[in-house]
């Protein structure tokens, strides 16, 4: 009888631990914990939103996870939904792909450094120029895309050079933004190549960038204007030293 007291017991605690904590407002202050597989930060968008609009029923009575993949799936068309639409528009190419992934970071971890506008628009603009080097270099920018023409030997070494400087320049000037890394291929792949597209992707970038500073602001997130938040200092390491 007693394992099974303590099973039992087991799972009426975690189940009581899955239960968002109500405050004044009605809502948890940790709607799902950070430390939770799928939380990341949007938990906190979503609450601070949710109050803000005033519907905060939305989290008391329904599952965490379905709300927070409800809120993913609506954000993320909206974020590309806006840069596709300016595109018909202006007949412009201001989505690519590398843009889903930033969407993602900017909702998903928006306080990480690799979230912040600096690294954001510094990553992604050193990707642009590192993809148009390598078309440079090999030869390859009146060249057809390689999803068209084929792989040649010169755009292979056009790929792992943007690749390749792309995360060099990243680590040196301290501005890591994974998705820029999808940018430089989109250009030394021959996918956007020309000087203008070039200009409208980084517009592109600002614009998701400032999309992502209203609505994190709004949602009562400290996003950064621009450098990343400082991280905060280790205590361990103050007693190894003592």
């Amino acid at each position: 009888m007693e394992p099974e007291t303590r099973s039992s017991g087991t799972a009426a605690q975690k189940e009581e631990q899955e239960k968002p904590s109500t405050t004044r407002e009605g809502v948890s202050r940790s709607y799902i914990d950070r430390e939770h597989p799928i939380g990341g930060q949007m938990s906190d968008i979503v609450r601070g939103l949710f109050l803000r609009t005033r519907l905060p029923w939305l989290l008391e009575h329904h599952a965490r996870i379905p709300v927070l993949a409800l809120f993913s799936f609506v954000n993320g068309c909206i974020s590309i939904g806006i840069m596709a639409a300016l595109a018909v528009v202006t007949h412009s190419p201001f989505i690519f792909p590398s843009l889903g992934p930033t969407a993602f970071l900017f909702f998903y971890t928006p306080t990480a450094p690799s979230a912040s506008p600096r690294n954001t628009i510094i990553g992604h603009a050193i990707g642009v120029a590192a993809g148009y080097f390598s078309l440079v270099v090999t030869g390859l920018t009146m060249a057809g895309p390689a999803l068209a023409v084929g792989v040649t030997w010169p755009r292979v070494i056009a790929a792992a050079l943007s690749l390749g400087l792309t995360s060099g320049l990243m680590v040196l000037l301290k501005s890591p933004h994974p998705p820029a890394g999808a940018t430089t291929l989109i250009i030394s792949l021959g996918i956007l190549t020309k000087p203008w597209q070039l200009l409208l992707l980084m517009v592109a970038v600002i614009l998701l960038t400032i999309q992502a500073f209203v609505i994190n602001r709004l949602a009562g997130i400290p996003y950064p204007l621009w450098n990343p938040p400082a991280e905060p200092a280790d205590p361990s390491a103050n007693k190894r030293k003592s």
